[in-house]
């Protein structure tokens, strides 16, 4: 038997916490891939023998985490036959006030993330919404918070609207044996809803007012310096290399356009011609002095802007994403541009052009980088969409017949799993398959649609939950908070939630459902009251990040887009935070009264 060191915890108690800690503190100081730390977490808790090969792998085979995966398929299904795109087409309108766009804007956002991902829903969005605001005269920034904000709350809606959702019921089926429906967080969910939409038009004046990064790029003239070599210019006949004009001081040659206005390939042998145009790009300054030491003259016009540049190469923005290995290095000493056939033109850091070479800038977090490129490059591999996010897509997709069935497919599914006709995961296969059938998707297109590393974390998150229940984890913290909180349900209910809310600033949402699931329960049943209207409570907080932009994936999409600082979203997101748990509160008690145990 196994006995108790400090503080009441055993050996494997305490190994399971410092993992934990260890693996938290990991995620927050490095850019190891969190589905790595998370396995590895794993891994430890079975080689010390906290948890049995049963045990730590249970994750992968968990209901839950299934449902999510074959959700994948089905949201491709959805994407790949245009849905999306109509009803951001069709829905935001033209609204005369900000608390009418604010509530155009969030509400079908909301309704589209209880069913679908919500990095999906908000990607699709960021482009239409920058657009819009334009046309509304808002800045980007007062709309960008909002929407992230709305996929979050709209995620808690519905069981299949948020991984933690379904990791909390998955895990409380095998508890009790009994499944929670598919719509039970609907009316909590847009109570809450209601109250984010009219806490974030009262508290629209928190909401700062930023330049979007891409309005430093609008004037092609300001970055790029193109320039003529005149008939009689000593450097004819040479080549870029020899004359001195490939490498220069302050920025790099981007084209030469010869005579017959095709852009040549760039390199140092590629000889120079009478009226040759040189676009080069980085420091304006430093570029014009070719003008007095290689006798160019100015060009009469630009042909760069941020429209197709020719028919082999275009100007694209793209942001630097939060955990890219692009962070803390230039371009200038990676292979990056090679490699994917791309050269950086510019960088912009909240909305302002960097006044350096763009190759030898420092990267961080958010930065907006210009990039020429082909203009059917693709931009949507994992390599490349895990280092950038950029704003436009090339994927325009016609809108038939199979819009209207993969539309139909889905609602089947959730009205058949919210009627209790049939378990969800069956809902879900046979959803999949359908889309599959009826070419809403293909085969492969279905597979690349699956985010294994997003999975990796889900099951992992699952066996942590695991641990902590069965090292007396739970039971201990649950006691702990009964002793500090006294044995007032609505008070434990509030501490747990917001404990939750406060963690899941800082790490995902789903590890923060599956960590405070056993201790929530064990909390509940040591109070003598079913656990579920506990555990609706703890689905919306721990869904609840609003204070940090590492606090949710969507958020990190808006970040770079909105020009944003890491304090905007603590600004009115702290304030947020407690609205949202009030409201969980007291909607949660009055719609799922507390009933003690028989």
């Amino acid at each position: 038997m196994e006995t108790d060191l400090f503080l009441g915890f055993n050996i494997h108690a305490w190994i399971t916490i410092i993992t934990v800690l260890a693996m938290f503190a990991t995620l927050l100081l490095t850019k190891l891939r969190t589905d790595l730390v998370f396995l590895a977490a794993i891994g430890v808790l079975y080689v010390t023998g906290v948890l049995d090969a049963k045990d730590a792998f249970s994750g992968f085979s968990s209901t839950s985490v299934i449902v999510i995966g074959v959700l994948f398929v089905v949201v491709a299904g959805l994407t790949h036959t245009g849905v999306l795109q109509w009803i951001v087409k069709n829905l935001l309108g033209q609204p005369s006030s900000y608390g009418k766009a604010v509530v155009r804007l969030m509400l079908p956002v909301a309704a589209l993330s209880s069913f679908l991902s919500n990095t999906t829903v908000v990607a699709m969005f960021v482009g239409i919404v920058k657009m819009w605001s334009k046309k509304l005269g808002i800045s980007p920034s007062k709309l960008l918070i909002p929407l992230s904000y709305a996929s979050g709350m709209g995620g808690v809606c519905t069981l299949i609207g948020t991984p933690p959702n379904l990791i909390i019921s998955g895990l409380y089926a095998d508890e009790t044996g009994k499944t929670m429906n598919v719509l039970a967080t609907t009316i909590p969910g847009l109570f809450c809803l209601f109250v984010g939409v009219l806490s974030i038009i009262a508290m629209r004046k928190l909401l700062p007012n930023r330049k979007t990064p891409e309005s430093a790029f609008e004037d092609t003239s300001e970055y790029t310096v193109e320039l003529l070599v005149p008939s009689d210019n000593p450097c004819v006949g040479k080549t870029l290399g020899e004359a001195g004009l490939f490498h220069v001081n302050g920025g790099s040659l981007l084209e030469i356009f010869h005579f017959d206005e095709v852009p040549t390939p760039v390199t140092e042998g590629e000889f120079i011609l009478g009226g040759d145009r040189l676009v080069y790009a980085g420091q304006i300054a430093d570029i014009l002095e070719l003008k007095n030491s290689h006798g160019l003259v100015s060009a009469d016009h630009h042909v760069f802007s941020l429209d197709e540049v020719d028919s082999h190469r275009q100007l694209r923005t793209a942001y630097v994403t939060f955990g890219s290995s692009l962070i803390g290095s230039t371009i200038a000493k990676r292979s990056f541009e090679k490699k994917n056939n791309m050269t950086l033109v510019a960088v912009a850091r909240r909305g302002d052009r960097i006044d350096q070479s763009p190759r030898d800038v420092v990267l961080q977090a958010g930065d907006t980088l210009l990039f020429e490129c082909p203009p059917r490059m693709n931009v949507d591999t994992d390599q490349l969409s895990s280092q950038l996010h950029f704003f436009d897509s090339d994927q325009v997709v016609n809108l038939d017949g199979k819009t209207l069935v993969s539309t139909v497919i889905m609602i089947a599914m959730v009205v058949l799993s919210a009627l209790n006709v049939m378990p969800l995961l069956q809902c879900a296969f046979i959803a999949a398959a359908a889309m599959l059938v009826m070419g809403c998707c293909t085969p492969d297109q279905a597979m690349k649609s699956v985010n294994w590393d997003i999975l990796m974390v889900f099951a992992c998150s699952v066996v942590l939950g695991v641990a902590i229940q069965q090292t007396g984890i739970a039971e201990r913290m649950a006691t702990g908070i009964l002793d500090v909180c006294g044995t007032n349900p609505l008070v434990v209910m509030t501490a747990i939630c917001f404990v939750g809310t406060f963690l899941t600033e800082f790490i995902s949402n789903t590890a923060a459902g599956a960590i405070f699931f056993p201790i929530m329960y064990e909390a509940a049943e040591k109070l003598g009251y079913d656990p579920y209207p506990f555990l609706i409570a703890l689905m919306i907080s721990v869904s609840s990040s609003f204070a940090t932009p590492i606090g949710s994936p969507t958020h990190m999409l808006v970040y770079g887009p909105g020009g944003y600082r890491f304090s905007d979203f603590m600004r009115i997101g702290l304030l947020m935070n407690l609205i949202i748990l009030a409201a969980n509160i007291l909607i949660v008690n009055i719609v799922y009264p507390l009933t003690p145990l028989p």
